[in-house]
């Protein structure tokens, strides 16, 4: 069965075939239709449907834009179920529509069900979105959760879209810090065998390590209680680190995030990675030898000139070029993660990464280096490989409008496994989403539980409840949702269906700016839009979904209902939410 055309998609359509109308008659020349937009007018009163095409397709096709738009007026018309086609300012095309086309939509909603909005084919594309990342060593911290939340939904959004998603995870098991685990491991190995540690300065407090120590005392006995660090280092390592990734996955599932692969920083290193996309970088004379400028604001005496392998990220828009090894030989943080970039470069056609907004000074180095490394590779020699760096802000977290301090039983942070406990895991995952994530962001514990419309999380929620509990009490009447006399709908309900016309488009222009905020965004919207509809029932008993003395009306609305509460459903999949019952 061939699925029916979205409204706006099948608009689309609408303006291509009246393009290829003019180029057939001869009117305009064969164009490249390239930043064609169709979407709702900003201002409602201009209709319904606007197009930019008579503008941005002007000048390849010699036209005045308000010519070529008379022109293609001409042939809009001609589409059923178009009222009338307009001319705005230079060339702006608005359309009106009939209601029967926004009945036909109601009608798609009805038909596609769980997949409204949903790409009807793949995109054959494959988006790496790299998110989390964490530090192995301890637990996920509220620190984490934004990013988390924002990666998981966006990767979902993609796959939503038409993308093929991998989800990926980059273990940093390589560095200084999961040797500082590795000692901190050992004093609670000491302590599982009866010592008595107290915790320096420097180590991991936390008491997540207890475990830990225990399970190393019962395979190791006391064999490395006295034994130099270098005897036990590594296996120590090794240990802990496997130890904190179950517990991160463990955190993770709490919040339904499951990532699809985990790439090791230390194996990445034991396998030649870093050296393989130093040659390649050098032999595309992208790295070179050479010494950086002395730092500014410091004396000759506190620095001396080194010569190391440097970045030219000087040609993509850095301010100096970066150095991808230390003066010791080892890798710099930049070195490892433009190899670990050059890994990932090779098994997706586009890569997002999830960073802290404290990473935000080494976003131009990375993607000048992403940039260099996959310039070329495309079939017309450009780049293409598409890279974006989404930046997170932290989270401030809050209790009646005030800072909240919790109980830090990890150590120095909040864990998320502490906060998800307290809210749930809906809260959580959708109150991350209704800011920007570049914004701040206060999470409040009083107000995400608020049954208010200032929350979010609630509004869009008790939409769906309050339709399930309307058909569960028309089914209890012998009440059921139909189709057949949706012509009935009238003006106010007509409003409703144009706003929940957008969820497709909205899905569409979210995954391509990877900005997943936008669809918590619509859903209060649309929330909104339902719940306004729903209470002029409250002084108009004939405006109610159930009205008892006019069944079809009922059948009607009982069907509108049923397709917003899908809407929201859809749009909570996608950001990871569950759509509940009642509340």
């Amino acid at each position: 069965m061939t699925q029916p055309q979205t409204l706006y998609a099948a608009f689309e359509l609408h303006i291509d075939a009246a393009l290829d109308a003019l180029e057939t008659a001869g009117t305009i020349p064969a164009t490249l239709r390239k930043g064609v937009t169709v979407e709702p007018p900003r201002d409602p009163s201009h209709g319904d449907i606007s197009t930019n095409a008579a503008m941005v397709l002007s000048k390849s096709a010699g036209m005045n834009p308000r010519a070529l738009a008379e022109a293609l007026v001409a042939e809009l018309v001609k589409i059923p179920g178009v009222k009338t086609a307009e001319i705005a300012g230079p060339g702006f095309i608005n359309l009106r529509l009939t209601d029967q086309i926004w009945l036909a939509e109601l009608a798609a909603i009805g038909v596609l069900g769980g997949n409204y909005g949903r790409a009807p084919v793949s995109r054959n594309s494959t988006v790496n979105v790299e998110y989390v990342s964490a530090n192995p060593t301890g637990p996920m911290h509220m620190g984490h959760c934004r990013g988390a939340v924002v990666g998981d939904a966006l990767a979902s959004l993609l796959e939503w879209a038409g993308h093929d998603v991998i989800r990926e995870y980059y273990v940093n098991d390589a560095g200084g810090q999961v040797d500082v685990l590795a000692r901190s491991a050992h004093l609670r190995y000491r302590e599982a065998l009866g010592e008595t540690v107290e915790i320096p300065e420097g180590l991991y407090p936390g008491e997540y390590l207890i475990p830990v120590g225990q399970a190393l005392a019962a395979e190791f006995s006391d064999r490395f209680v006295a034994a130099p660090e270098a005897d036990w280092l590594a296996a120590f390592r090794t240990r802990a680190v496997a130890a904190m990734m179950v517990a991160i996955k463990s955190d993770l599932a709490l919040l339904g995030i499951h990532h699809s692969l985990f790439s090791s920083e230390a194996e990445l290193q034991a396998a030649g990675k870093p050296e393989r996309a130093e040659a390649w970088l050098r032999a595309h004379d992208l790295v070179y030898d050479g010494q950086l400028e002395a730092p500014k604001g410091k004396t000759l005496d506190d620095w001396e000139p080194v010569e190391l392998p440097l970045f030219r990220s000087t040609r993509f828009g850095d301010d100096q070029d970066r150095p991808i090894k230390k003066s010791d030989g080892s890798w710099t943080y930049f070195g490892a993660d433009l190899a670990y970039h050059f890994q990932k470069a090779e098994t997706a056609d586009a890569l997002v990464d999830i960073w802290g907004a404290d990473h935000a000074g080494t976003v131009k180095r990375i993607k000048a280096a992403v940039a260099a490394m996959t310039a070329g590779s495309g079939p017309d020699g450009e780049q293409s490989k598409p890279f974006e760096v989404k930046l997170v802000q932290m989270v401030q977290l809050m209790k009646g409008g005030a800072p909240f301090k919790m109980s830090k039983r990890s150590g120095n942070f909040v864990t998320l496994a502490d906060v998800v406990e307290m809210v749930g895991k809906d809260v959580v995952r959708f109150s991350m989403l209704t800011r920007k994530p570049e914004a701040q962001m206060d999470f409040d514990f009083d107000r995400v539980v608020e049954a208010s419309k200032d929350n979010p999380v609630f509004y869009v929620q008790y939409a769906h409840a309050r339709i399930r509990r309307n058909l569960r009490k028309a089914a209890d009447e012998g009440l059921t949702p139909s189709a057949a006399d949706i012509a009935l709908l009238g003006a106010e309900e007509i409003e409703l269906i144009k706003v929940a016309a957008q969820f497709p488009r909205l899905v569409d222009a979210a995954a391509a700016a990877r900005e997943p905020h936008r669809i918590a965004f619509y859903l209060y919207d649309l929330a909104s839009a339902f719940h306004s509809f729903y209470n002029l029932g409250n002084d108009q008993p004939e405006k109610r979904f159930i009205v008892a003395q006019n069944p079809t009306l009922t059948a009607a609305r009982l069907y509108l209902a049923s397709q917003i509460g899908q809407l929201v459903k859809n749009g909570l999949a996608i950001l990871g939410v569950a759509a509940v019952e009642e509340m």
